[in-house]
Protein backbone atom coordinates (compact mmCIF):
# COMPACT_ATOMS: atom_id res chain seq x y z
CA UNK A 1 0.00 0.00 0.00
CA UNK A 2 1.10 3.29 -0.93
CA UNK A 3 2.17 5.60 2.51
CA UNK A 4 0.18 9.12 2.98
CA UNK A 5 2.73 11.07 2.06
CA UNK A 6 3.67 8.83 -1.63
CA UNK A 7 -0.11 9.52 -2.32
CA UNK A 8 0.20 13.46 -1.82
CA UNK A 9 3.65 13.28 -4.06
CA UNK A 10 1.37 11.28 -6.82
CA UNK A 11 -1.54 13.79 -6.29
CA UNK A 12 1.45 16.82 -7.30
CA UNK A 13 2.66 15.02 -9.86
CA UNK A 14 5.80 13.55 -8.11
CA UNK A 15 6.37 10.19 -7.46
CA UNK A 16 9.11 7.60 -5.94
CA UNK A 17 10.37 4.41 -7.39
CA UNK A 18 12.06 2.37 -5.10
CA UNK A 19 13.27 5.94 -3.62
CA UNK A 20 14.06 7.54 -7.17
CA UNK A 21 12.11 10.40 -7.38
CA UNK A 22 10.90 10.28 -11.02
CA UNK A 23 7.07 12.47 -12.09
CA UNK A 24 4.18 10.47 -11.83
CA UNK A 25 3.89 9.84 -15.71
CA UNK A 26 6.71 8.52 -16.27
CA UNK A 27 6.80 5.75 -13.39
CA UNK A 28 3.26 5.44 -14.90
CA UNK A 29 4.43 5.07 -18.21
CA UNK A 30 6.99 1.81 -17.01
CA UNK A 31 5.58 -1.73 -17.17
CA UNK A 32 3.54 -2.46 -13.83
CA UNK A 33 5.38 -3.58 -11.10
CA UNK A 34 8.69 -1.82 -12.66
CA UNK A 35 10.98 -0.44 -9.69
CA UNK A 36 13.50 2.31 -11.06
CA UNK A 37 16.62 0.96 -8.83
CA UNK A 38 18.48 4.21 -10.15
CA UNK A 39 18.44 7.47 -12.62
CA UNK A 40 21.30 8.85 -13.85
CA UNK A 41 22.61 11.94 -16.56
CA UNK A 42 23.09 10.19 -19.38
CA UNK A 43 24.60 11.27 -22.68
CA UNK A 44 24.53 15.40 -23.77
CA UNK A 45 21.15 16.98 -25.33
CA UNK A 46 21.10 20.54 -26.48
CA UNK A 47 17.62 20.61 -26.04
CA UNK A 48 16.99 18.95 -22.68
CA UNK A 49 17.98 16.67 -19.65
CA UNK A 50 18.74 12.84 -20.83
CA UNK A 51 18.91 9.65 -18.17
CA UNK A 52 19.46 6.44 -18.08
CA UNK A 53 17.05 4.49 -15.85
CA UNK A 54 17.77 1.13 -13.90
CA UNK A 55 15.42 -1.03 -13.33
CA UNK A 56 13.43 -4.69 -12.29
CA UNK A 57 10.56 -5.93 -14.00
CA UNK A 58 8.05 -7.56 -11.54
CA UNK A 59 9.40 -10.85 -12.73
CA UNK A 60 12.67 -10.01 -11.42
CA UNK A 61 14.27 -9.14 -14.78
CA UNK A 62 16.50 -6.19 -14.86
CA UNK A 63 15.71 -3.86 -17.66
CA UNK A 64 17.62 -0.39 -18.56
CA UNK A 65 15.44 2.61 -20.04
CA UNK A 66 16.31 5.86 -21.79
CA UNK A 67 14.48 8.86 -20.74
CA UNK A 68 14.62 12.51 -22.68
CA UNK A 69 13.08 15.26 -20.91
CA UNK A 70 11.66 18.61 -23.20
CA UNK A 71 10.60 21.59 -21.51
CA UNK A 72 8.23 24.45 -23.89
CA UNK A 73 9.55 27.80 -24.28
CA UNK A 74 7.68 30.33 -22.06
CA UNK A 75 5.22 31.19 -25.24
CA UNK A 76 4.97 28.09 -26.63
CA UNK A 77 1.52 26.55 -27.05
CA UNK A 78 0.40 22.94 -27.40
CA UNK A 79 -2.52 22.31 -30.01
CA UNK A 80 -2.36 18.14 -29.15
CA UNK A 81 -0.03 17.82 -31.97
CA UNK A 82 -2.33 17.52 -34.75
CA UNK A 83 -0.17 17.67 -37.96
CA UNK A 84 -2.66 20.00 -40.18
CA UNK A 85 -2.64 22.36 -36.59
CA UNK A 86 0.82 23.78 -38.08
CA UNK A 87 1.38 27.40 -36.42
CA UNK A 88 1.91 30.68 -37.18
CA UNK A 89 5.45 31.78 -37.87
CA UNK A 90 5.75 34.15 -35.03
CA UNK A 91 4.66 30.97 -32.63
CA UNK A 92 6.51 28.71 -34.73
CA UNK A 93 9.56 30.37 -32.90
CA UNK A 94 8.73 28.88 -29.61
CA UNK A 95 10.00 25.50 -28.60
CA UNK A 96 7.18 23.30 -28.37
CA UNK A 97 8.34 20.05 -26.69
CA UNK A 98 5.06 18.23 -26.81
CA UNK A 99 5.83 18.23 -30.69
CA UNK A 100 9.35 17.45 -30.54
CA UNK A 101 8.71 14.05 -28.28
CA UNK A 102 5.83 12.68 -30.03
CA UNK A 103 7.09 13.30 -32.92
CA UNK A 104 10.28 11.53 -31.92
CA UNK A 105 8.04 8.43 -30.69
CA UNK A 106 6.08 8.26 -33.65
CA UNK A 107 9.37 8.04 -35.91
CA UNK A 108 11.20 5.85 -33.96
CA UNK A 109 8.14 3.45 -34.19
CA UNK A 110 7.66 3.71 -37.77
CA UNK A 111 11.16 3.35 -38.30
CA UNK A 112 11.27 0.09 -36.32
CA UNK A 113 7.98 -0.81 -38.33
CA UNK A 114 10.63 -1.33 -41.34
CA UNK A 115 13.75 -2.11 -39.92
CA UNK A 116 13.25 -3.67 -36.43
CA UNK A 117 16.30 -3.28 -34.85
CA UNK A 118 17.55 0.09 -36.77
CA UNK A 119 16.52 2.79 -33.49
CA UNK A 120 15.63 1.79 -29.67
CA UNK A 121 12.10 0.55 -29.26
CA UNK A 122 10.04 3.39 -28.40
CA UNK A 123 7.89 2.72 -24.58
CA UNK A 124 5.95 5.77 -24.15
CA UNK A 125 5.64 9.69 -25.04
CA UNK A 126 4.04 12.37 -22.02
CA UNK A 127 3.66 15.86 -20.24
CA UNK A 128 4.90 15.19 -16.59
CA UNK A 129 2.15 15.45 -14.10
CA UNK A 130 3.94 18.10 -11.72
CA UNK A 131 4.87 20.49 -14.73
CA UNK A 132 2.67 20.78 -17.93
CA UNK A 133 5.57 22.55 -19.94
CA UNK A 134 7.02 19.60 -19.43
CA UNK A 135 7.54 16.40 -21.98
CA UNK A 136 9.12 13.21 -22.26
CA UNK A 137 10.26 10.23 -24.51
CA UNK A 138 10.82 6.90 -22.88
CA UNK A 139 12.49 4.57 -25.07
CA UNK A 140 14.96 1.27 -24.46
CA UNK A 141 18.40 1.45 -23.84
CA UNK A 142 20.69 0.43 -26.36
CA UNK A 143 24.87 0.23 -25.05
CA UNK A 144 26.58 2.28 -27.88
CA UNK A 145 29.96 1.46 -28.96
CA UNK A 146 32.99 4.12 -27.91
CA UNK A 147 33.90 6.02 -30.98
CA UNK A 148 37.35 5.65 -31.97
CA UNK A 149 40.14 8.39 -33.48
CA UNK A 150 38.74 9.64 -36.44
CA UNK A 151 41.88 8.46 -38.66
CA UNK A 152 40.99 5.16 -37.85
CA UNK A 153 37.27 5.41 -39.79
CA UNK A 154 37.97 8.36 -42.15
CA UNK A 155 40.40 10.95 -43.39
CA UNK A 156 38.79 13.56 -41.68
CA UNK A 157 41.05 15.12 -38.53
CA UNK A 158 37.95 16.97 -37.03
CA UNK A 159 36.59 15.21 -33.89
CA UNK A 160 32.87 14.22 -34.12
CA UNK A 161 30.82 15.65 -31.44
CA UNK A 162 29.55 12.49 -30.43
CA UNK A 163 31.08 9.82 -28.13
CA UNK A 164 29.72 6.50 -30.09
CA UNK A 165 31.29 5.21 -33.00
CA UNK A 166 30.87 5.77 -36.64
CA UNK A 167 29.19 2.92 -38.53
CA UNK A 168 30.35 0.54 -41.18
CA UNK A 169 29.38 2.21 -44.64
CA UNK A 170 28.06 -1.01 -45.84
CA UNK A 171 26.21 -2.19 -43.13
CA UNK A 172 24.63 1.24 -42.26
CA UNK A 173 23.86 1.90 -46.14
CA UNK A 174 22.22 -1.67 -46.44
CA UNK A 175 20.01 -0.56 -43.09
CA UNK A 176 19.14 2.87 -44.76
CA UNK A 177 18.66 1.36 -47.98
CA UNK A 178 16.34 -1.23 -46.48
CA UNK A 179 14.34 1.67 -44.84
CA UNK A 180 13.90 3.81 -48.01
CA UNK A 181 13.03 0.91 -50.18
CA UNK A 182 10.87 -1.13 -47.67
CA UNK A 183 8.69 1.73 -46.33
CA UNK A 184 5.37 1.53 -48.07
CA UNK A 185 4.00 4.90 -48.87
CA UNK A 186 1.67 6.31 -47.47
CA UNK A 187 -2.34 6.45 -48.59
CA UNK A 188 -2.21 7.80 -51.98
CA UNK A 189 1.49 7.93 -52.17
CA UNK A 190 1.99 11.27 -50.52
CA UNK A 191 4.99 13.65 -49.39
CA UNK A 192 4.78 14.43 -45.24
CA UNK A 193 3.87 12.65 -42.08
CA UNK A 194 0.59 12.16 -39.52
CA UNK A 195 2.15 14.39 -36.50
CA UNK A 196 3.94 17.39 -36.08
CA UNK A 197 7.89 16.51 -35.37
CA UNK A 198 10.26 19.17 -34.37
CA UNK A 199 14.06 19.13 -35.99
CA UNK A 200 16.33 19.85 -33.01
CA UNK A 201 13.02 21.79 -31.06
CA UNK A 202 11.73 23.86 -33.70
CA UNK A 203 9.05 22.75 -36.22
CA UNK A 204 9.49 21.30 -39.86
CA UNK A 205 6.94 21.06 -42.29
CA UNK A 206 5.27 17.69 -42.35
CA UNK A 207 1.52 18.97 -43.37
CA UNK A 208 -0.85 19.26 -45.06
CA UNK A 209 -0.02 16.15 -47.58
CA UNK A 210 0.77 16.51 -50.64
CA UNK A 211 1.14 14.68 -54.18
CA UNK A 212 4.36 16.68 -55.68
CA UNK A 213 7.88 16.29 -53.91
CA UNK A 214 8.58 19.80 -55.25
CA UNK A 215 5.66 21.69 -53.96
CA UNK A 216 6.22 19.70 -50.62
CA UNK A 217 9.92 20.58 -50.63
CA UNK A 218 9.25 23.85 -51.92
CA UNK A 219 7.01 24.85 -48.44
CA UNK A 220 9.07 23.29 -46.31
CA UNK A 221 12.31 24.94 -47.44
CA UNK A 222 10.10 28.29 -47.10
CA UNK A 223 9.00 27.50 -43.56
CA UNK A 224 13.03 27.06 -42.63
CA UNK A 225 13.55 30.52 -44.02
CA UNK A 226 10.63 31.98 -42.89
CA UNK A 227 11.53 30.89 -39.31
CA UNK A 228 15.50 31.61 -39.59
CA UNK A 229 14.06 35.31 -40.36
CA UNK A 230 11.55 35.63 -37.49
CA UNK A 231 13.89 33.99 -35.26
CA UNK A 232 16.65 36.45 -36.02
CA UNK A 233 14.37 39.63 -35.73
CA UNK A 234 13.36 38.03 -31.93
CA UNK A 235 17.09 38.41 -31.63
CA UNK A 236 17.54 41.69 -32.63
CA UNK A 237 19.39 40.17 -35.55
CA UNK A 238 20.41 42.40 -38.84
CA UNK A 239 17.34 41.48 -41.26
CA UNK A 240 17.94 39.79 -44.51
CA UNK A 241 17.13 42.89 -46.60
CA UNK A 242 16.01 43.65 -50.35
CA UNK A 243 18.60 42.01 -51.80
CA UNK A 244 18.70 38.69 -50.24
CA UNK A 245 14.69 38.78 -50.63
CA UNK A 246 16.01 38.64 -54.47
CA UNK A 247 18.03 36.16 -54.09
CA UNK A 248 15.48 34.17 -52.54
CA UNK A 249 12.55 34.72 -55.17
CA UNK A 250 15.06 33.46 -57.83
CA UNK A 251 15.60 30.32 -55.63
CA UNK A 252 12.05 29.65 -55.37
CA UNK A 253 10.61 30.45 -58.98
CA UNK A 254 14.03 29.61 -61.12
CA UNK A 255 16.62 26.73 -58.86
CA UNK A 256 13.43 24.63 -57.30
CA UNK A 257 11.24 23.79 -60.46
CA UNK A 258 15.27 23.65 -62.04
CA UNK A 259 16.27 20.84 -59.89
CA UNK A 260 13.13 18.98 -58.46
CA UNK A 261 10.56 19.39 -61.65
CA UNK A 262 12.55 16.97 -63.48
CA UNK A 263 12.08 14.20 -60.94
CA UNK A 264 8.57 14.09 -62.25
CA UNK A 265 8.21 14.34 -65.51
CA UNK A 266 8.59 12.82 -68.76
CA UNK A 267 6.55 9.70 -66.97
CA UNK A 268 9.07 9.71 -64.18
CA UNK A 269 7.99 10.05 -60.09
CA UNK A 270 9.34 10.13 -56.92
CA UNK A 271 8.19 7.18 -54.29
CA UNK A 272 7.48 8.82 -50.72
CA UNK A 273 10.29 6.92 -48.62
CA UNK A 274 10.65 7.26 -45.17
CA UNK A 275 13.52 9.09 -43.94
CA UNK A 276 15.00 9.46 -40.67
CA UNK A 277 14.70 13.35 -41.20
CA UNK A 278 18.04 14.55 -39.33
CA UNK A 279 20.52 11.96 -40.21
CA UNK A 280 23.57 13.53 -39.13
CA UNK A 281 26.89 11.23 -37.73
CA UNK A 282 25.66 12.39 -34.12
CA UNK A 283 22.34 10.39 -34.15
CA UNK A 284 23.98 7.37 -35.03
CA UNK A 285 26.03 4.77 -33.32
CA UNK A 286 26.87 0.79 -32.96
CA UNK A 287 25.29 -1.46 -30.84
CA UNK A 288 27.83 -2.29 -28.30
CA UNK A 289 26.69 -6.27 -28.40
CA UNK A 290 25.41 -7.15 -31.71
CA UNK A 291 27.69 -4.74 -33.55
CA UNK A 292 24.67 -3.40 -35.77
CA UNK A 293 24.02 0.35 -37.09
CA UNK A 294 21.53 2.15 -34.81
CA UNK A 295 19.49 5.42 -35.17
CA UNK A 296 18.07 7.68 -32.97
CA UNK A 297 16.53 11.44 -32.69
CA UNK A 298 14.24 10.74 -35.66
CA UNK A 299 12.24 13.60 -37.09
CA UNK A 300 10.80 11.20 -39.59
CA UNK A 301 8.38 12.13 -42.74
CA UNK A 302 7.92 10.68 -45.86
CA UNK A 303 10.28 12.14 -48.72
CA UNK A 304 12.49 11.67 -51.82
CA UNK A 305 15.44 9.38 -50.72
CA UNK A 306 18.01 11.76 -51.51
CA UNK A 307 16.79 14.36 -49.19
CA UNK A 308 18.67 12.35 -46.62
CA UNK A 309 21.80 13.18 -48.14
CA UNK A 310 21.50 16.81 -47.82
CA UNK A 311 22.60 16.60 -44.19
CA UNK A 312 25.61 14.46 -45.36
CA UNK A 313 26.99 17.59 -47.44
CA UNK A 314 28.36 20.12 -44.75
CA UNK A 315 32.17 19.28 -44.14
CA UNK A 316 31.47 18.67 -40.54
CA UNK A 317 29.63 15.93 -41.01
CA UNK A 318 31.45 12.50 -41.00
CA UNK A 319 29.06 10.14 -43.32
CA UNK A 320 31.91 10.66 -46.57
CA UNK A 321 31.84 9.20 -49.74
CA UNK A 322 32.14 6.10 -48.76
CA UNK A 323 28.84 5.79 -47.46
CA UNK A 324 27.51 7.32 -50.65
CA UNK A 325 28.93 5.28 -52.71
CA UNK A 326 27.63 1.78 -50.36
CA UNK A 327 24.08 3.25 -50.48
CA UNK A 328 24.29 4.06 -54.00
CA UNK A 329 25.31 0.08 -54.96
CA UNK A 330 22.04 -0.87 -53.60
CA UNK A 331 19.60 2.19 -54.34
CA UNK A 332 20.57 3.76 -57.95
CA UNK A 333 20.47 8.07 -58.19
CA UNK A 334 17.29 9.47 -59.00
CA UNK A 335 17.19 10.28 -62.78
CA UNK A 336 18.12 12.78 -64.13
CA UNK A 337 21.19 11.61 -62.92
CA UNK A 338 23.46 14.88 -63.84
CA UNK A 339 21.13 16.95 -61.22
CA UNK A 340 22.28 14.51 -58.59
CA UNK A 341 24.66 17.21 -56.95
CA UNK A 342 22.70 19.87 -57.64
CA UNK A 343 19.75 18.54 -55.65
CA UNK A 344 22.10 17.48 -52.89
CA UNK A 345 22.91 21.07 -52.46
CA UNK A 346 19.28 22.40 -52.92
CA UNK A 347 18.48 19.68 -49.95
CA UNK A 348 21.95 20.59 -48.15
CA UNK A 349 20.42 24.41 -47.95
CA UNK A 350 17.31 23.18 -46.05
CA UNK A 351 19.21 21.51 -43.05
CA UNK A 352 21.86 24.76 -42.79
CA UNK A 353 19.25 26.92 -42.63
CA UNK A 354 17.26 24.93 -39.88
CA UNK A 355 20.47 24.88 -38.34
CA UNK A 356 20.87 28.35 -38.75
CA UNK A 357 17.26 29.03 -37.13
CA UNK A 358 18.34 26.95 -34.01
CA UNK A 359 21.67 29.40 -33.17
CA UNK A 360 20.81 32.67 -34.43
CA UNK A 361 23.85 33.97 -31.98
CA UNK A 362 26.08 32.59 -34.74
CA UNK A 363 26.51 34.45 -37.03
CA UNK A 364 28.60 32.11 -39.32
CA UNK A 365 25.89 29.76 -39.55
CA UNK A 366 23.62 32.39 -41.53
CA UNK A 367 26.18 33.15 -43.41
CA UNK A 368 26.55 29.90 -44.38
CA UNK A 369 22.83 29.67 -45.10
CA UNK A 370 23.36 32.91 -47.28
CA UNK A 371 26.27 31.45 -49.54
CA UNK A 372 24.11 28.24 -50.28
CA UNK A 373 21.59 30.24 -51.77
CA UNK A 374 23.85 32.70 -53.76
CA UNK A 375 26.13 29.93 -54.72
CA UNK A 376 22.62 28.12 -56.10
CA UNK A 377 21.07 30.84 -57.68
CA UNK A 378 24.38 31.10 -60.01
CA UNK A 379 24.26 27.77 -60.91
CA UNK A 380 20.68 27.10 -61.61
CA UNK A 381 18.92 30.58 -61.87
CA UNK A 382 19.31 31.83 -64.94
CA UNK A 383 16.09 30.83 -67.50
CA UNK A 384 18.14 30.38 -70.48
CA UNK A 385 19.48 27.31 -68.41
CA UNK A 386 15.95 26.30 -67.71
CA UNK A 387 15.22 26.43 -71.47
CA UNK A 388 18.06 24.32 -72.37
CA UNK A 389 17.45 21.54 -69.97
CA UNK A 390 13.61 21.70 -71.38
CA UNK A 391 15.26 21.06 -74.99
CA UNK A 392 17.37 18.04 -73.74
CA UNK A 393 14.77 16.75 -71.51
CA UNK A 394 12.12 17.32 -74.46
CA UNK A 395 9.33 18.23 -71.96
CA UNK A 396 6.87 20.94 -71.82
CA UNK A 397 6.71 21.37 -67.94
CA UNK A 398 8.40 24.99 -68.50
CA UNK A 399 6.10 25.93 -71.20
CA UNK A 400 3.87 28.23 -68.76
CA UNK A 401 7.11 30.31 -67.81
CA UNK A 402 7.61 32.51 -70.93
CA UNK A 403 11.26 33.89 -70.81
CA UNK A 404 11.70 37.62 -70.59
CA UNK A 405 13.16 39.08 -74.02
CA UNK A 406 16.39 40.41 -71.87
CA UNK A 407 17.27 37.62 -69.63
CA UNK A 408 20.18 36.21 -71.49
CA UNK A 409 23.08 34.75 -69.66
CA UNK A 410 24.98 37.90 -69.64
CA UNK A 411 22.61 40.09 -68.16
CA UNK A 412 22.14 37.38 -65.35
CA UNK A 413 25.52 37.32 -64.65
CA UNK A 414 25.74 40.98 -64.42
CA UNK A 415 22.46 40.98 -62.39
CA UNK A 416 23.47 37.87 -59.88
CA UNK A 417 27.09 39.88 -59.48
CA UNK A 418 25.10 43.13 -58.09
CA UNK A 419 23.26 41.57 -55.99
CA UNK A 420 25.96 39.85 -53.94
CA UNK A 421 28.64 42.39 -54.32
CA UNK A 422 25.34 44.55 -52.31
CA UNK A 423 25.99 43.76 -48.36
CA UNK A 424 22.31 41.45 -48.01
Amino acid sequence: MMAARDSAKVAAGLGSASGVKLDAAVIAALPKGCRVLAAADHGVSQWGKTQRLDAELADGTRRRYFLKTVHNSRNSTSNKNNATAAPATATATAIDGEAVVCGEYESMRAIRAVVPDFAPAPVAWGTYRSDAGAHFILSAFRDMAPAVPTSAVGPSPTTAPSDNAMPSPERFAARLAALHEGSEPPPAGRFGFHVRTGAGVLPQHVAPWEDSWEVFFARSLRQSLDLEAARRAAAGRTPWGSKMDALAALLFDRVIPRLLRPLESNGRSVRPALVHGDLWHANTGVDAHTGESLVFDACSFYAHNEYEFGQWRPACNRFDKRYLDAYHQLVAKSEPVKDYDGRLDLYKLKFNTHVAALFVEDESLHEQMMNDIRDLVERYGNEDDMQEDEEEEESSIYESRSPSSGNNELEFRQAFSLLCRTNL
